[in-house]
């Protein structure tokens, strides 16, 4: 039950109506919107509910799900059903896009993921829309809503000759104009026109003689008269029994297509049903997506566990003012349980007490109607059979009710009928009369509701209630927040305790004489003072201690902050580095490439030249500079010129080098003209003519070079080496998945630094964890063309084969 009966104007949800029926697309969806009513049924409530819930996401993915040609057909399914009938084109038109909208819908569902939509599919269970049928309107009607020429062979035939016979009567008539004007019997920039459907010349009256033909008409001021030349009549008259003909032949195809129709008018009526539902749907989950409301957990019992809840039309207010001037609405948690069923709200005036009750009344009613509530995704909602409003003032003069009369009515009817599943919503409980008996029957009715085990939400400022509340099982006092230095609002809620009216603060504050306020505060008595005094000081301690609150939170967010920051940093060095690596992989790759092809050149150039000297040293020189290059060697610093070395000069332990040659050695003995001398521990005899003796910063200079060179080189010979020893296939049995995942990221990479075409993997079947690990890690990476299963007589699916780009 709902009490009054003008709940929805004085709660606010009429506001609420008229905008959902503004966004309906059609008057189907309207309909459903004058019939939603407040619901007591759990389990449809909550079909409802997640049917707008799945709108809602369906419109945030934004998939194209149709949203155009919402048409009513009723009125043109209620001509279609009587016999010798027929539907007109506008109507055939309406009636096929709107059934191609209802395909379109239930198409789309039915191809969306089970899991996506289910309480929105369960709509379309039992609707069709007949191929044959649309396929019929289509076929006479197009898509702009005009006959189509093709819808018979005669109507084509009629067309075309109406379209010869209008050709040639254009021309007569126009071969007439210019005749008329060079007489001048027509005014100056007369055209053709229609009277009567039949082609006709604007001729000056005085002329009227002049043209032989028959006049239809004359202009308003007599001057012109409008003449069917006599040359014409014959085009004209068949001009118009084709015309009657084609529109007989066009009624005979409407009538045959309407015969089509009429056998499907229940199973249209079903469907338009559905279009409308879909629409007031749609609507409803549009206006959730303006409130940014969710779907709070549904419980059948009575109950309230809201977090952040707003007023609706508030929230919606705000969103439309300018950007120079931005205003929020201030959240509550609101907190009704059966061990806390009635919430007692005081505090000062203008401080929030009526929005907060409202938004209770607001959003429950919204709920228990269908829509999604603008609260957080963490609430919890609960179900109530009745709710009861007692607001504002409702004097009646013909009823001779004064104010208070009509709150004490209102009263009579809760105390009544509230019940434990009864949600009771009072505005300014007890005023309007003398405060003490006011105060005491507010108090009398609020002990017989708490008796009653009902719900509800009370604005009050009398302290007899609020002493009630705080001694009284069930009932809750709570607080409108208020800054007490200030004096101005905060509009938010707190639940526990007690809010004052700050009225003897208030008032000196905006400059009541100090005599008036001090008189005021010995007659209010200084237990009141105190009991207000010992609020105000709550009110500040709460306040400095939110402020403190605030402040280690905003420093918690800092550090979290700066961890993130740390944390991305540290990823972004991570992937960074890898990409170095690889980068630097792939060069070498590219560098073993062009040196390999560069030595086959020089090979090449040598066994082509049969050995020549000339030309085989010019090979060598062409080689060691791509090397250089390649490898950015710097050239030997050029040496002083030295004589050759001598038998005598020479002795063993001298360090000496091949002319030419970069290395050094160390003479081991010297016989006559040739010397041992040892090379990296090889010994070898050379000609003392062919060695040169080194100094000591020859030789440190000797050894630096070749240590900076000794990595590049060491490189080239090292990615040699594992190329002639790369084995193509990597056994991955036995392994986990996570161990297995980096031997095949370390294996990739150097088949792909290696320039290996084609790698194999052995996995084995199993439970295909190991299949499924290598295959999306090897179709992740850009240098791999394809992955396959191997050949059957080679392992089948228990081995996969890899062909790099």
């Amino acid at each position: 039950m709902i009490l009054p009966n003008n709940f929805e104007q004085k709660i606010g949800f009429a506001q609420l109506r008229t905008m959902l029926d503004g966004l309906c697309l059609s008057a189907l969806g309207r309909h459903f919107v004058a019939k939603m009513h407040f619901q007591t049924n759990v389990e449809q409530l909550q079909k409802l509910l997640l049917q707008t819930d799945e709108f809602r996401q369906l419109l945030n993915s934004g998939a194209d799900f149709p949203s155009q040609h919402y048409h009513d057909v009723h009125q043109h399914l209620v001509r279609a059903s009587l016999p010798g009938a027929y539907l007109d084109v506008p109507a055939f038109f309406a009636v096929k896009m709107s059934l191609r909208t209802i395909r379109q819908a239930l198409v789309f569902f039915t191809q969306a993921e089970e899991s996506l939509y289910p309480t929105l599919r369960l709509l379309g269970i039992g609707v069709q829309v007949d191929r044959n049928l649309l396929a019929a309107m289509d076929k006479v009607v197009d898509d702009e809503g005009h006959v189509r020429d093709d819808a018979s062979p005669l109507l084509r035939q009629i067309r075309q000759e109406l379209i010869n016979r209008q050709g040639q009567l254009r021309k007569q008539i126009a071969g007439i104009l210019r005749h008329a004007r060079q007489e001048g019997w027509v005014p100056e920039g007369a055209e053709p026109t229609i009277r009567g459907g039949r082609l006709v010349l604007p001729v000056i009256a005085e002329h009227k003689r002049r043209v032989k033909g028959l006049i239809h008409d004359e202009s308003a001021s007599g001057q012109t008269v409008f003449i069917e030349p006599e040359a014409v009549f014959e085009l004209n008259n068949d001009i118009k029994d084709l015309e009657n003909a084609y529109q007989r032949e066009l009624v005979r195809i409407l009538t045959a297509l309407t015969d089509q129709l009429r056998p499907h008018i229940p199973d249209l009526r079903k469907a338009y049903q559905y279009l409308g539902l879909l629409d007031f749907v749609r609507a409803k989950a549009q206006l959730a997506r303006q409130l940014e409301a969710s779907l709070p957990t549904l419980s059948g019992r009575p109950l309230l566990r809201w977090r952040q809840v707003r007023h609706p039309l508030l929230y919606l207010a705000f969103q439309n003012y300018p950007k120079d001037d931005p205003r929020e609405v201030v959240p509550l948690d609101v907190e009704l349980t059966p061990e806390r069923r009635i919430l007692l709200i005081s505090g000062p005036n203008a401080g929030g007490k009526s929005v907060a009750m409202k938004t209770v009344g607001l959003v429950q009613y919204m709920l228990q109607c269908g829509l999604l509530i603008p609260a957080g995704e963490t609430s919890e909602a609960g179900m109530f059979d009745d709710i009861f409003l007692d607001i504002g003032d409702e004097q009646s003069l013909e009823n001779d009710l004064s104010t208070y009369s009509s709150h004490l009515i209102s009263m009579k009817q809760f105390v009544t009928l509230a019940s434990k599943r009864s949600l009771v919503l009072i505005d300014e409980f007890g005023t309007g009369t003398e405060p003490a008996l006011g105060g005491a029957i507010a108090e009398a009715v609020l002990e017989q509701l708490n008796r009653a085990r009902a719900f509800g939400v009370i604005t009050t400022h009398y302290t007899n209630l609020k002493n009630f509340a705080e001694r009284t099982p069930g009932i809750v006092n709570g607080g409108m927040r208020y800054d007490p230095d200030q004096l101005q609002p905060l509009y938010r809620l707190e639940i526990g305790k007690p809010g004052s009216s700050f009225a003897i603060e208030i008032a000196r504050k905006i400059g009541l004489p100090k005599q008036i306020v001090e008189r005021a505060s010995q007659l209010v008595g200084k237990d009141k003072i105190r009991y207000d005094r010992l609020l105000e000081g709550l009110e500040k301690e709460k306040t400095e201690l939110e402020n403190r609150t605030a402040e280690a939170a905003k420093a918690e967010r800092r550090l979290k902050k700066a961890a993130q920051e740390y944390q991305d940093l540290k990823k972004y060095l991570d992937e960074t580095t890898l990409d170095v690596l690889r980068d630097a992989k792939a060069k070498a790759k590219m560098l073993l490439k062009d040196t390999n092809q560069q030595i086959e050149a020089t090979i090449q150039e040598i066994r082509l030249s049969q050995a020549d000297k000339e030309k085989t040293k010019g090979a060598r020189e062409k080689l060691d500079m791509f090397v250089r290059e390649k490898l950015q060697i710097e050239p030997p610093k050029p040496k002083a010129t030295r004589e050759l070395a001598e038998a005598g000069t020479l002795k063993p332990g001298d360090k000496v080098a091949l002319i030419g040659q970069e290395g050094h050695g160390e003479i081991m003995a010297v016989k006559g003209k040739t010397a041992e001398v040892s090379f990296g521990g090889m010994k070898t005899i050379v000609k003392i003519g062919l060695l040169e003796k080194l100094t000591r910063s020859e030789i440190r200079e000797r050894e630096k070079e070749t240590a900076r060179r000794a990595p590049a080189a060491n490189a080239s010979l090292d990615l040699t080496g594992r190329m002639s020893g790369f084995d193509t296939t990597l056994d991955l049995r036995g392994e986990r998945a996570e161990d297995a995942l980096h031997k095949v990221m370390a294996y990739v990479d150097d088949a792909i630094m290696l320039g290996i075409s084609e790698i194999k993997f052995l996995h084995g079947r199993g439970n295909g964890v190991l299949r499924q690990v290598v295959r999306d890690y090897l179709r992740s990476q850009r240098a791999i063309a394809s992955v396959a299963d191997e050949h059957a007589d080679r392992g089948g699916d228990g081995a996969t084969v890899a062909v790099l780009k």
